[in-house]
Order: C-alpha cells, then structure tokens, then sequence
C-alpha cells in the first residue's frame, strides 16, 4: 500500500479464449471511445470482522441520494429482525439501528458486529464521437436461451457483489482503473462545494475499484440528449426485457392509446384503437418491440423516440478505510422517516398502531 493508502495493482494476463476476447473488446471500446461521467449513485457496504480489505454489497448501489440508501439499509434491517432474529438480545440490536436509521443522516454504524456504510460510487459511460453512448460489448453475457415472459430476470444488480481492491484485473482494467484515479468534477454548472469535495476526495480515497458493468435503457427525443428510462439491470437481456415490456404495455397506456382500465394481457398487439392515428401508433410499438425481441437489438424507434440499450459503468473510491462515502455537497431529496410499523422485541408487529396513525 502507498503512502496514500491506494493498495498495489495485480495485473493478470488473459489466457482462456473468451477472456481474451473480452480484453479485446474493452481494450477497442477503450480506444474509440471518450468518458462521460453521469453523477452519483449510492448504495450500503457491509464487512464483517474475518473480511480483511474486502466488503460486501448490502444494498445495490443504484441509489440517487444517500437517503434513499439509508432507507433501503432501514427496511433490510427491520426484516431481518423480523424473520431472522434468533432471539431478543438481537433482535433489539438491530431494531435499535432501525430506530437510528428513522430519525438521523447516518452514513455508518455497526451491528451484531457487521459494519455498515452507506457508499457513493460514480456512474460514467462511453461515448463515441456523435455523443451516442456505448451499447452491450460482443462478449457481454447473453443467456443462450432468452426468457422474454413478463417479470423475468436475472439476478438483482449488485448481488452478493464483493468489493475486493485486491483482485487481480486485466491489463486494460489496470489501465482504466489508473486513468480514473484522477477523475474529478470540472466546469462552471458544478457548485464551487462540489467541486471542491471532488479535488479532496481525490485525496482522502486515491485508488478507485470498477464495479461490474450494468445495462439501461435510454431515450432520446428530437437533438435532445440521451436521458435514462429505466434502472439499472445486471444484463442487456434484462434490459431488453423491460424496453419490450414498455414497448408492448406501459408506453401504449402512458400515451392513452390503450385504457389504464384495460385487462392486464391487453397489449400494443391486441388492443383496439380508437382511431387511424391511435392504430398507427400502436402498430409502431408493437412492430419495434417484435425487431427488439426477434434481432436482440439494442436500438429501436417508435415515432419521435430513439429507444437504446446503453452499458453503463461505475466506480467507487477507495481508501485507506474502504470505500468513499457521501461527500458534504451530495443531497438527499428526502428526510428520515418511519417506514414500518413497530416492531417489539419479541418478533410482534404492531400495525393497529400504524393504522391509528394514518386515521388521526
């Protein structure tokens, strides 16, 4: 470790076929390719006492505020007392960490001997010369036989995600992950605090660890940018998934062409429009969803709308304590609340209590 605390690099060198076709393809997206830095994402980090350097990922880090992260911790706790508590003593410790988490800001704490931290972590994409963001790599994983039902999924994103700065990483992992040590927040649209918390966090967490890379969907209408239009999934299939659910269901009874009242298996496919212009419509979603699904694209269009399957990448800072937490300058769009009933020691839940609440 330096002075800095920044831990040294171990680079392997890819031997296996497919992992060397993977370094090819980042090492050719690395070359064409310029990085666009989206903002903060957050999440829960937990160690226990046997996991060194390494830490675990309690709570996805696809939060937008720290508060919804410490919400997410707050309900993860609150249930394992409820379904998990193998007695009082414990159960009460971790409601007592509940009860904190309903009424304070707090980024960290431990409990039953496993440490907490809320974490912030950069979410960041690459970007060809037309500013069109990166699509799913080549060698990505796809299933080989695709579930297109409605509601399937892969794994949640960051699950049972460990957090380990001393990994080994392909060269071109140990390249980026070098290039991005450096990364902070420049320009005039950024609060002077906010850019002064990028230059110190620099400082305070000097190595950086790439997470696995996640996939979204993005929409882009007229000239106007690329913005999010989904969350993040674990693969491009699962991201597939939901834009071909948008495109067959949710977007048709946004747009009004079929009724929110309309049975659940009425999609763009079977509903029965109103008029020419709402059959227009309608066939152009249900056209570009079946090219989606039939050709595994990662870009359709309906009218006005680009529709694009986008690899979205994030990196947390590291330092000599672990990983960065929220910085001064992040906000929260929220305040801590009570989120559910009281639960006593015993495992009781008290709802009559929250029922009292809701009608005084």
């Amino acid at each position: 470790m330096n002075e800095k605390g920044a831990g040294p690099v171990v680079v392997r060198v890819p031997v296996e076929p497919v992992e060397a076709a993977m370094e090819a393809d980042a090492l050719d997206a690395a070359l064409h390719s310029t990085l666009a830095v989206r903002g903060p994402l957050f999440g829960v980090a937990a160690q226990g006492a046997g996991d060194g350097r390494r830490w675990r990922v309690a709570v996805e880090v696809t939060h937008g505020c720290p508060q919804q992260a410490r919400d997410s911790l707050n309900s993860l706790l609150w249930f394992r007392a409820k379904d998990e508590a193998e007695d009082r003593a414990e159960r009460r410790a971790l409601l007592a960490a509940v009860a904190r988490l309903e009424s304070e800001r707090v980024d960290e704490f431990t409990v039953l001997g496993t440490r907490y931290r809320v974490v912030r972590a950069e979410e960041y994409a690459g970007m060809d010369a037309n500013g069109d963001i990166e699509t799913p790599r080549p060698t990505d994983p796809e299933p080989l036989t695709p579930d297109w039902g409605p509601g399937t999924h892969g794994p949640r994103i960051d699950a049972d995600l460990v957090l380990d700065p001393d990994a080994p990483l392909s060269p071109v992992q140990a390249s980026e992950r070098l290039t991005l040590r450096s990364l902070v927040y420049t320009g005039t649209r950024f609060p002077d605090s906010v850019l002064g918390d990028s230059v110190r966090a620099v400082e305070s967490h000097p190595d950086v660890l790439l997470m696995p890379a996640a996939f979204q969907v993005v929409e882009r209408s007229g000239t106007r940018s690329w913005r999010p239009a989904s969350a993040l999934h674990t693969s491009a299939h699962d991201a597939r998934v939901t834009l071909y659910f948008s495109l067959m269901w949710f977007r048709p009874r946004l747009r009004g062409l079929i009724s929110q009242e309309a049975a659940g298996d009425v999609d763009a496919r079977t509903a029965v429009p109103e008029d020419a212009a709402a059959a227009a419509e309608l066939t152009a979603f249900a056209g570009a969803a079946e090219r989606l699904r039939a050709g595994r694209l990662n870009q359709v269009e309906v009218p006005g709308i680009a529709l694009r399957i986008v690899r979205a990448r994030r990196l947390l800072r590291w330092g000599p304590d672990g990983p960065e937490g929220p910085r001064p300058s992040d906000t929260n769009t929220q305040d801590p609340e009570v989120i559910h009933p009281r639960l006593d020691e015993d495992g009781i839940v008290h709802y009559e209590e929250s029922a009292r609440e809701e009608a005084s």
